[in-house]
């Protein structure tokens, strides 16, 4: 029969692919033909091949799938191989999970390999709950599964799914077969589990057992294994990356199983938890010697809180969220080196927000709805959100366990708790980063007081000379920079800013100055600001405070000069100082004593009329 022909009495002819299961087009041609009185739900042939492509973000969510299971059933030991054959341009790649869980009996594997096949559908309090993660995660990666369980040593039952093979079968309906009795594993599977792989270093890997003699010991009474050979859909095609990646994000996805003692292995290199709220004692933050030194290892627990969010909205029945607020020392983190930062901590990472489900992150990203708008400033703030199975649906947790997408009522109950608290770190991170950007400027010029002095060979008139005697010079300059000295400044870097500087900028604390003054003194222009008058606190400031980084780009190379907000703080600056040269041009000189005075009154004047009229409410 031609797939394309037109069948009797109206029915359409099926327009099949030529790639197509051939198994699948003989049983939908022969139910077609014969107007089949019984149609099975699921055409097994398709189904499976569909599932092929359920749409893992990649290879490692699929693979956590397999250490789900395995630590939903008890397991303690969990290792995760990709293993890579043949040389460049025909490399091959196998992927093998090994647990040493409580296996399975032949009827219960046989049950768990079939499609909905659960011991536990619908727990809410584990991290399985439908029965269809195994298949469909190994048949993203590749076109076959096998799967190796016993609950006795060298006892070893078997039973496989070939995409392939099930899309051939011309029956209606398909069933599982018993799975097969083995004494031992397959070598293709032994050869990976035995020795070291060809990465990491052998130095770095920890293997399971030396040779095969004593392979059937170290597997134990029980256990599970997964295996996917010449998988054909995998993220990356090196097993170095593979591993790498895999090592990087279930250091994070299994943190809190991994703190309760899991000892998790990617190609036989043991896992460490790795904490992106950075509060875990046993994480491995605590541990990195640049954070031991500074004394700070840790971040603080800004507050918690219990919010209660209803199963389905509408519903009176609820479950708990645990929300947590972390503030990462930012004071002391902020100074240390870029790649203490970017590769071993990971701040810039977008970890703002994490969900933990049963235990297990399904989530984490700059989620703004909690942490608010993306800024530089939200870097330094952790938001934890942990539950339990029960609120599924209301924070839209989907059967791959890959993101959450809360109901709008459940999102509003946790934002209005914590989004005041919020904004009071991401404020104070504000300050910090405007306080360190200052500290930075020790020993340098600010970009406005630069600025300024490549302007001077442009402008008309030229400041007066103040001759002195280069050895008088030096020392009246030294005792200008002790006087000019900045908070936390050495005398030295007093002294090699202020040496060669046109202008300098400092400031005073005084609620009887005007907002600011101006001196001319050994050819330098010396604009003093008053902290205590409402131009700082009202302008000033906060213009500074915003000039902070405000990306995260911007923020990793740790300048805030790119910044909008920053190229008006310099604006004003550069306002100020012209100004002030100014002044020092028109009233600093042997007969200017009048137009000093006069200036000196205009500073006054000017200054109590601007304080009136910014303490308006």
């Amino acid at each position: 029969m031609n797939d394309n022909a037109t069948e009797s009495r109206g029915s359409i002819a099926p327009a099949w692919s030529p790639n197509a299961p051939k198994g699948g087009r003989a049983v939908i041609r022969r139910m077609l033909s014969e107007s089949a009185s019984t149609v099975p739900l699921f055409l097994g042939q398709t189904f499976i091949q569909s599932l092929r492509d359920v749409g893992y973000n990649n290879t490692v969510w699929a693979v956590c799938e397999h250490v789900d299971n395995a630590v939903q059933w008890g397991a303690q030991d969990v290792r995760v191989y990709f293993h890579q054959r043949g040389r460049r341009g025909d490399i091959k790649l196998d992927v093998l999970i090994l647990d040493d869980g409580q296996g399975m009996a032949p009827d219960v594997l046989r049950v768990a390999m079939s499609f909905g096949g659960s011991m536990v559908y619908d727990q809410r309090d584990g991290i399985g709950r439908f029965g269809v993660g195994m298949k469909t995660a190994a048949l993203s990666m590749g076109p076959r599964l096998e799967v190796y369980s016993w609950q006795e040593p060298g006892a070893f039952y078997a039973m496989e799914l070939d995409v392939d093979e099930i899309g051939n079968n011309q029956r209606n309906v398909l069933d599982l077969p018993e799975p097969s009795f083995r004494e031992r594993l397959p070598s293709e599977v032994a050869e990976i589990l035995v020795g070291a792989l060809e990465y990491p270093k052998p130095d770095d890997q920890d293997v399971l057992a030396e040779s095969r003699d004593d392979l059937a010991d170290k597997l134990g009474a029980h256990g599970t294994i997964v295996f996917v050979p010449n998988c054909d859909r995998l993220t990356y095609k090196q097993s170095k990356t593979l591993c790498d990646h895999a090592t990087r994000e279930m250091a994070r996805i299994y943190r809190a199983k991994l703190a309760e003692g899991l000892k998790l292995y990617v190609n036989n290199r043991l896992v460490e938890p790795f904490d992106p709220t950075y509060s875990m004692s046993q994480a491995r933050h605590n541990f990195v010697p640049e954070l031991i030194e500074k004394g700070v290892t840790r971040s603080t627990l800004k507050q918690a809180w219990t919010v209660e969010i209803p199963v389905e909205e509408g519903s009176n029945v609820t479950a708990p969220v645990s929300v947590r607020l972390y503030a990462l020392p930012i004071e002391t983190w902020q100074s240390l080196p870029r790649k203490v930062l970017n590769n071993d901590l990971r701040v810039y990472d977008d970890h703002q927000v994490s969900f933990m489900r049963n235990g297990r992150e399904v989530d984490i990203r700059a989620f703004t709805e909690l942490s608010g708008k993306r800024h530089a400033n939200s870097i330094w703030l952790r938001i934890q959100v942990d539950f339990d199975g029960r609120l599924d649906e209301a924070l839209g947790v989907a059967m791959t366990k890959q993101g959450v997408r809360p109901k709008k009522y459940a999102l509003d109950l946790i934002r209005d708790k914590i989004k005041e608290q919020v904004a009071r770190v991401r404020e104070n991170n504000q300050k910090v980063m405007a306080e360190n950007a200052l500290s930075k400027s020790k020993g340098k010029q600010s970009e406005a007081e630069r600025r300024a002095e490549e302007a001077d060979a442009f402008q008309r008139k030229p400041l007066p000379e103040t001759p002195a005697e280069s050895a008088e010079l030096e020392q009246n300059v030294r005792a200008l920079a002790l006087r000019l000295r900045r908070g936390g400044e050495t005398a030295e870097e007093a002294y090699a800013r202020i040496k060669d500087a046109r202008y300098v900028t400092d400031f005073k604390h005084d609620d009887y100055w005007p907002f600011y003054a101006v001196e001319y003194e050994l050819g330098k222009v010396i604009l003093t600001i008053n902290t205590a008058h409402p131009f700082y606190m009202k302008l000033y400031k906060p213009l500074s405070e915003l000039a902070a980084p405000e990306t995260e780009d911007e923020a990793r190379e740790g300048e805030a000069g790119a910044t909008r907000a920053g190229e008006l703080l310099v604006a004003l600056q550069m306002v100020l100082l012209s100004l002030a040269r100014t002044q020092s041009q028109m009233a600093y000189g042997s007969d200017r004593e009048e137009h000093r005075a006069l200036f000196h009154a205009l500073q006054t004047e000017w200054s109590d009329n601007l304080k009136t009229q910014l303490r308006l409410d």
